[in-house]
């Protein structure tokens, strides 16, 4: 493939990833405002479940983007065996985590909500949903691991219809279940449960009927051995830690923002939402160039898997770039978006203009992380940086500035940007020494 054919290619992967999380992304805040005309108390509770949800997401990245290192480069190979066993074993490893999940959803579940929470409402409503949603776990696990599989060999068509079509359904059971049947936080859960078992439904007929590539009988995907599975371990393991620390890190930064004080909290939520909207772009990007350049070493075209990765390097900040303009128009829209104060309005904008410089270091650090080093099974390596980074660098410096020196909420932000820009750097060197690229099929 040419340096044309690889950006033509990354264009035909990249877009409908980002398609799909945007479509996630916006369904999800529809879905919160639905919730929300219920009450207070029931917004809180369905967030507080979907907590839950978010720690099992979290980890079920971290299994299937181990599983996506080796489909990439078995599709290189086009082996076809290679591709199937490692699909099977990350859909086991995925479904027996997402029973864990579930059992202490069905039998714990306002225990698990006062983890989060002390108010007893909270937790009854909370428990309630959280007892029926956790049934939708298993197949979004199933789900997940199939959808990383299609991307993984390029198909990445179907997650998208798939989205669409599951995101509308959850949307018009939410409205039937909770409005008309009166069902409350039930309803949303069982819409939930509904949507996600279409969505595996079509993934897997279609697929099968199509005769996709990832699609063999049973035999074929537990066909792995004991070597296959310690392997897979030592790649997908360090993903698997590294995005569970950045979920505690993101906690964290919610924490010393809530510290100084409700208005700098909100500003700081209200600036989150906004940019989950364009930032899926640098994130479908960053998962194709992933794609392409797992694919190359699996072809044992090294040369030209380089040669991709240092491309990207200035490809990824100029996306960043150019998705950070849209924060601009963005701003002017928040006093519509949002019903808040005008002080609250001043901090958030300030916030996305703070953004919009750090969007490319942002890109380039998704590029390098997700893109490169995880493609070429550098994991361990990108783990660790990116956790000492959160923890060593970021995370003390927001302290010192909303705990010691007490700065406004768009400061505390601009000290959080440099977990971004040393990052960056580390990655920059990291590229360039090549000791990244591994064929770990």
């Amino acid at each position: 493939m040419k340096l044309k054919g690889f950006y033509s290619s990354l264009v035909a992967i990249a877009i409908p990833i980002s398609l799909q999380a945007l479509l996630q992304n916006f369904v999800n805040m529809l879905d919160t405002i639905m919730i929300g005309r219920l009450g207070s108390v029931e917004i809180a509770a369905v967030g507080l479940g979907n907590q839950i949800f978010f720690i099992l997401n979290m980890i079920l990245f971290g299994i299937t983007s181990g599983g996506g290192v080796f489909i990439a480069q078995f599709w290189g190979k086009k082996d076809i065996g290679g591709i199937r066993k490692s699909l099977g074993l990350m859909t086991v490893i995925a479904i027996f985590t997402s029973v864990i999940f579930t059992i202490l959803g069905l039998f714990i579940p306002h225990k698990m909500i006062s983890l989060y929470s002390p108010d007893p409402q909270v937790i009854q409503v909370g428990g309630t949903y959280l007892r029926y949603v956790c049934l939708s776990y298993i197949p979004t696990a199933i789900s997940f691991s199939i959808t990383l599989a299609l991307r993984s060999t390029e198909r990445v068509k179907l997650p998208l219809v798939c989205t669409a079509i599951s995101l509308s359904i959850n949307l018009i059971a939410n409205y039937l279940l909770i409005f008309v049947a009166g069902l409350g936080v039930k309803g949303a859960a069982i819409a939930t449960i509904i949507a996600r078992f279409i969505e595996l439904f079509i993934l897997v007929i279609w697929s099968y009927s199509h005769k996709y590539e990832i699609c063999g009988k049973l035999k074929e995907h537990l066909s792995y051995n004991k070597n296959f599975v310690f392997k897979y371990i030592k790649i997908a393991l360090p993903v698997i830690i590294n995005e569970t620390f950045w979920g505690l890190g993101t906690s964290v930064y919610n924490a010393i923002f809530a510290h100084a004080g409700t208005n700098a909290f909100t500003a700081y939520s209200i600036t989150g939402t906004i940019s989950q909207l364009t930032w899926v772009f640098c994130m479908g990007f960053g998962n194709g160039i992933g794609v392409l350049i797992g694919k190359r070493i699996g072809e044992k075209e090294v040369d030209e898997a380089r040669l991709y990765a240092k491309r990207s390097m200035w490809f990824m900040p100029l996306i960043g770039a150019a998705v950070g303009i849209f924060l601009l128009p963005l701003s002017k829209l928040l006093p519509i978006f949002f019903n808040v104060g005008p002080e609250i309005i001043k901090d958030a904008t300030s916030i996305l203009m703070i953004l919009i410089f750090i969007y490319p270091f942002n890109s380039f650090c998704m590029n390098w992380i997700v893109g490169i080093c995880r493609a070429g099974g550098d994991t361990v390596f990108s783990a660790v940086a990116e956790i000492v980074v959160l923890w060593c660098v970021s995370i003390p410096l927001g302290y010192v500035a909303a705990f010691i020196l007490n700065l406004p909420a768009p400061m505390i932000y601009l000290f959080f940007c440099s977990e971004s820009v040393v990052k960056a750097i580390i990655g920059a060197i990291r590229v360039v020494s090549g000791k990244w690229l591994r064929d770990v099929t």
